[in-house]
C-alpha cells in the first residue's frame, strides 16, 4: 500500500462543481470523461499539473441526484494537505471572500485544521502538514492560488460505521495499516507511521445508514504499484472473505473494487499508466477523453452530454 489514490463522489451539477474545484480550490482538471460504466454521466478529475496519484477528486454527474441524507456506513469527510499554517490563514481569508462555508481554523488529529464544505455540502478539511518539501507533486500552472499554499496531496479520509472493528480490522489485518491513537468511538491508522497521506480515522455511529445524494463519497481508492500487485490483492481480499470485482481497467489504471463488512466501497488502484496515456500535460482536461472500448460511440455519447465550458 502507498496510501490514497484518489477519491470519488456524486454531483449534481458538473458546471458548478468545475467551477468550484478550478476557480476556488485551485486544482487542475486534469480528465474530462465519462463513467466507464454508464457513459450518459460525466466523470470529472482534479489534482495537481499532472494528476499525480494521491491528490485527485473525482466527480459522477447525477443531474437527477438528491440531497444526501447523513448517517453511518458511509466516507464523510475528506482531508486535504497545505504546506504549513500560513496556508491555512490565506484559506480562511479565501473562503471569506468567495462565501465558503468554513469554520474558524481549530485542530483536527493533532494538526491545525480549516473545516469546510463544497456547494453541495461535502464535508472537507485544510489540513496544515508542517512539511517544508512536498514529494511527487507538481503545482497547478493556471491557479490562482498562489504556489505556496496550494493544496498537494489528500490527507486524512473519515469513514464512519456501525461496527468499528468490521473496517478497523480489514485496514490493520489485510491493508496493513498501523494503529496510532485509539479513542472511546474511534481509531485513527496510517499506512506508514508518521505519514498523512495515507491517514484514515474510523468513526463509530449508531445510527441510520448514509442515503447518498450530491456531495456524498461514493469511494475511497488506496494505491498499488502495478497490476502484478493487483493481482494478489485480489487475492487477498476473497481469501479475507470478501467478493471482489476482479481486475477491472480503466485504461488510466488498472482496479479492484471491494466492500467491507460494513458496506464501505474500497478500490485498489494501480499508479499507471496515469492521465498522460492519451494527453499532453498542456492537454489534461481540456477535451472529452474516452478509454478506447468507448471511442466508437463518441457521437453518441458527446450528444448527451451538456458542454461544461
Amino acid at each position: 500500500m502507498k496510501g490514497h489514490h484518489h477519491i470519488s463522489m456524486l454531483t449534481k451539477n458538473g458546471k458548478q462543481n468545475n467551477h468550484f474545484y478550478q476557480n476556488i480550490l485551485g486544482l487542475k482538471r486534469v480528465k474530462k470523461s465519462v463513467n466507464q460504466d454508464d457513459p450518459s454521466m460525466y466523470h470529472l478529475f482534479y489534482g495537481d499539473e499532472v494528476g499525480s496519484p494521491g491528490l485527485d477528486l473525482t466527480f459522477f454527474e447525477i443531474p437527477i441526484a438528491g440531497k444526501t441524507k447523513r448517517g453511518t456506513n458511509a466516507i464523510t469527510q475528506i482531508g486535504l494537505l497545505v504546506r504549513d499554517y500560513d496556508s491555512l490563514l490565506y484559506w480562511q481569508k479565501r473562503f471569506e471572500n468567495l462565501n465558503v462555508k468554513h469554520s474558524e481554523i481549530t485542530n483536527y488529529m493533532g494538526q491545525h485544521a480549516l473545516f469546510f464544505e463544497d456547494h453541495e455540502g461535502l464535508r472537507m478539511v485544510l489540513l496544515n502538514s508542517e512539511v517544508a518539501e512536498v514529494p511527487a507533486w507538481q503545482p497547478v500552472s493556471t491557479s490562482e492560488v498562489p504556489k505556496e499554499h496550494q493544496i498537494f496531496a489528500m490527507g486524512t479520509v473519515e469513514i464512519t460505521v456501525r461496527y468499528l472493528n468490521h473496517t478497523v480490522n480489514l485496514l490493520k489485518d489485510l491493508f496493513g495499516f498501523a494503529v496510532v491513537e485509539q479513542g472511546s468511538d474511534f481509531v485513527r491508522l496510517q499506512h506508514m507511521e508518521g505519514l498523512r497521506t495515507g491517514e484514515i480515522v474510523v468513526k463509530e455511529l449508531e445510527a441510520p445508514k448514509e442515503k447518498p445524494g450530491r456531495g456524498s463519497i461514493h469511494h475511497l481508492a488506496l494505491r498499488v504499484n502495478d497490476q502484478d500487485e493487483l493481482m494478489v490483492w485480489n487475492e487477498k481480499l476473497i481469501n479475507y472473505g470478501l467478493t471482489t470485482s476482479g481486475i477491472v481497467d480503466r485504461f488510466y489504471f488498472q482496479s479492484i473494487y471491494a466492500r467491507d463488512k460494513n458496506g464501505i466501497l474500497f478500490e485498489l488502484a494501480t499508479d499507471g499508466p496515469g492521465f498522460t496515456v492519451d494527453s499532453t500535460v498542456e492537454e489534461l482536461g481540456q477535451k472529452l477523453d474516452l478509454p478506447p472500448f468507448l471511442e466508437g460511440q463518441r457521437e453518441t455519447i458527446e450528444a448527451n452530454l451538456e458542454p461544461l465550458d
